[in-house]
């Protein structure tokens, strides 16, 4: 029964009197600004991480065991990227912000040396000087959030509300109202948290209570909330019943070879279908395993480009899981001049 008062209090919060998602439409945003939606004005957009402790609980080899403690993104390659997005035509860059900001508002989350918030509009001057627009990102997935350190184990409590309610207009603050503001939420599972000493997965009520609460703090703010869309793998039913079309759906399949049953890709269909705004999302993630999948962008663009509404298809996301450190160089240049590439190519055969 608490959990059922609580959702409807979070509901509240955005004007919702249904649990319907019209209300929450992409008309119905108020002052959030528009996005581009011609055909030669799409969103190229790559995502960069300041901290990588969204991976702080899995135990892996390639990334390291448990939580990072220190900053640790490399400025020489960190400015090199961004050099070679604005070389490659990317008009966007999603920086993956959580505990490698010394917020404010609550700095007992940051890591040891991150950027100050005032160092990170330095540096937000410096992107969009280079014509990229700069989007925060904050994961809230409970797979996802170790870089919440303490409340990350106070999931659906009062201190833990307060702390993402600060923490997402904070960021805002701090990019002076982007236009997207990207909340994860991804992999929200028991099987992924399989390893975990800590498990929290929220399910049914409790998920959508959380999520309609984060998406309200940043659209009473005029910013367009942004998510991955894989709960709709598993869950198209309620995501379609639940879903508001004011959230960007950021579907992502990283292979090259497109079949239209395959779960992650049938599932950008039906977001077509549905009429959901997208960014559709590839990788060349495989390259590090030995087995490189560097036509993992240059596909999507394709397939979606011919599956996708050209008004609902907002533009397309390059994303490379690596630590933004020297060691990784290699295959984050490459994965940005893939795009580039990708970019080049869409917009020869659609002048």
């Amino acid at each position: 029964m608490e959990n059922r008062r609580t959702f409807i209090k979070q509901l509240s919060a955005i004007s919702l009197v249904s649990c319907s998602p019209s209300l929450l439409s992409a008309n119905s945003l108020g002052n959030v600004k528009p996005v581009a939606t011609k055909t030669n004005d799409k969103i190229w957009a790559c995502l960069m991480h300041l901290s990588f402790n969204f991976a702080g609980g899995i135990n892996n080899k390639r990334w390291g065991n448990g939580p990072r403690k220190e900053f640790e993104p490399e400025q020489s390659l960190w400015d090199d990227a961004i050099k070679t997005m604005a070389d490659n035509g990317i008009n966007m860059l999603i920086i993956n912000l959580d505990d490698s900001i010394l917020w404010h508002s609550h700095p007992e989350i940051s890591l040891r040396n991150s950027w100050t918030p005032e160092r990170m509009r330095n540096e937000l001057t410096k992107i969009r000087k280079l014509g990229i627009e700069p989007i925060p990102m904050l994961n809230f997935s409970t797979t996802h959030d170790a870089w919440l350190g303490k409340y990350s184990k106070m999931v659906s409590t009062k201190p833990y509300y307060k702390v993402c309610s600060d923490l997402i207009n904070e960021a805002i603050d701090i990019f002076d109202v982007p236009r997207f503001i990207h909340l994860g939420m991804d992999e929200e599972t028991v099987e992924h948290q399989s390893g975990f000493d800590h498990v929290v997965v929220r399910q049914e009520e409790q998920w959508w209570g959380d999520l309609y609460y984060y998406i309200s703090e940043a659209m009473i703010r005029g910013v367009r909330p942004m998510m991955w869309a894989d709960y709709v793998w598993h869950h198209p039913e309620m995501f379609f019943k639940m879903m508001p079309k004011s959230v960007l759906q950021c579907n992502w399949y990283y292979g090259e070879k497109f079949d239209k049953s395959q779960t992650y890709v049938k599932a950008y269909i039906d977001l077509a279908k549905e009429g959901y705004d997208q960014l559709p999302t590839a990788s060349n993630d495989g390259i590090i395993y030995g087995n490189a999948n560097n036509k993992s962008i240059g596909n999507t663009v394709d397939f979606c480009s011919e599956n996708i509404d050209s008004n609902h298809l907002l533009g397309f996301m390059q994303t490379f899981w690596m630590p933004t450190i020297e060691k990784f160089r290699p295959n984050i240049i490459q994965a940005i001049e893939l795009t580039g590439a990708a970019k080049q190519k869409y917009d020869l055969k659609h002048k």
